[in-house]
């Protein structure tokens, strides 16, 4: 079994709403937008392959903290209240790696659904 690398710095830049991960290939900064859409919740993933709730209107979400759970994940509390689930090492290296993909595939998502990324909110200050 391949033991995924943790990152040796995780920085949380409320300014812009991101997530910085460095790992030993470089350094990872994943929008809280981003997070959100992908929480590994079961409220996102639902409760089954293929039960999953697209997230829409989460363009201006923001990280308000990030908590250490256990060894093994981190605990990601969202401004619009979302804070279940857990982003686990391994998922966590996954998205920095496959953010370009997961991004467009989510993109896709939103369009075939007819559904945006903001709801039409105005962004916070």
């Amino acid at each position: 079994m391949l033991k995924v690398p943790l990152p040796s710095q995780i920085k949380l830049h409320k300014k812009s709403r991101t997530l910085e991960l460095t790992y030993a290939d470089g350094s990872y900064e994943l929008t809280a937008e981003f997070l959100r859409v992908h929480s590994p919740s079961a409220e996102v993933r639902g409760h089954g392959i293929g039960n999953g709730i697209l997230q829409t209107g989460k363009q201006w979400v923001a990280i308000k903290e990030v908590l250490p759970s256990g060894n093994y994940a981190l605990k990601i509390v969202f401004d619009d209240g979302h804070d279940s689930g857990l982003y686990t090492w391994e998922y966590l290296h996954d998205l920095c790696h496959n953010q370009a993909d997961y991004w467009q595939r989510y993109l896709k998502q939103l369009e075939a659904a007819g559904a945006s990324r903001d709801n039409g909110l105005i962004a916070r200050s």
